[in-house]
């Protein structure tokens, strides 16, 4: 459903993407993961047509993403990290206005939009204000407003930032529930419990090249099953066991300040580069 073959992008001396590859299948929940400035937004803006690799090529659902624009375009719907709805229009107008923008005539527009606020629970808000809602509301409206043409993949690019637990796994409910629909999801974020809940793969990019591509579970069991974050007098050590009785035996045998817990991907990614997820 979304493939990419060497594809480059260069910003003057820096190189944000060097001939990256990849294929995602169609309702593949995708996560795609790495520290600030490791290539993960240019990826997005290539794929949905904001920008124009330096090299390589792209192709959503089998349209090429550069010499087949516009169908590439009506295959994705994009939900930005950064909340872009007009806050001085009401929910609905929002939604038509961009249902006009795909040529969707207004009796169509009116029963989606229906259907889709009703989907995400908020259909009482549709005469509301965006500026009187909330910040989880705004982003279901974005979800809705992404998903108003019905495409067949869906780009969220950090959905849940600067949400409040509750309200991120409200929306994280909304993800899983757009997948089962048969929608191809391709999801960057910063909250690497959400990539562990919701992706069925996950890829870590870092400095503009992928360096694993596994499922969560996969890539986690490659380390152990449980981690040991051990204060040292240079900082922190981690250490990583197959079962809970070796690493007691360990704690067991050492002096000093511990703490045991599940092994995580943030665990793997850091192992790989030195780098923390969340940079």
């Amino acid at each position: 459903m979304i493939r990419f073959e060497s594809l480059r992008k260069k910003y003057k001396q820096v190189e944000a993407l060097k001939g990256i590859n990849l294929q995602v299948g169609e309702g593949e929940l995708f996560a795609y993961l790495g520290p600030n400035g490791s290539g993960k937004t240019t990826t997005i803006k290539i794929l949905t047509g904001l920008a124009v690799p330096s090299a390589g090529d792209a192709w959503l659902h089998g349209f090429h993403v550069e010499k087949e624009s516009l169908q590439a375009k009506r295959q994705c719907g994009f939900v930005s990290q950064n909340i872009n709805l007009d806050n001085e229009l009401t929910v609905g107008e929002n939604l038509h206005l961009h249902g006009k923008l795909f040529q969707m005539p207004r009796k169509e527009r009116a029963q989606r939009i229906c259907q889709l606020l009703e989907y995400v629970e908020i259909a009482d808000r549709m005469d509301s204000p965006v500026k009187a809602l909330s910040g989880g509301m705004k982003r279901r409206v974005m979800i809705v407003r992404a998903l108003m043409h019905s495409p067949r993949i869906l780009f969220l690019d950090e959905p849940t930032a600067g949400l409040d637990p509750a309200i991120r796994r409200r929306i994280w409910w909304l993800i899983k529930s757009i997948q089962r629909s048969g929608t191809t999801i391709f999801l960057t974020t910063h909250y690497i419990e959400e990539a562990e809940f919701l992706a069925d793969r996950v890829a870590f990019l870092d400095e503009g090249s992928i360096v694993i591509l596994d499922t969560p579970q996969n890539l986690m069991e490659g380390l152990g099953t449980w981690a040991l974050d051990q204060v040292c007098d240079d900082g922190m050590e981690t250490l990583f066991f197959r079962d809970r009785e070796e690493a007691n035996r360990h704690i067991s045998a050492q002096e000093g300040s511990f703490s045991l817990r599940r092994v995580n991907l943030e665990d793997v990614f850091i192992s790989l580069t030195g780098k923390k997820v969340m940079a």
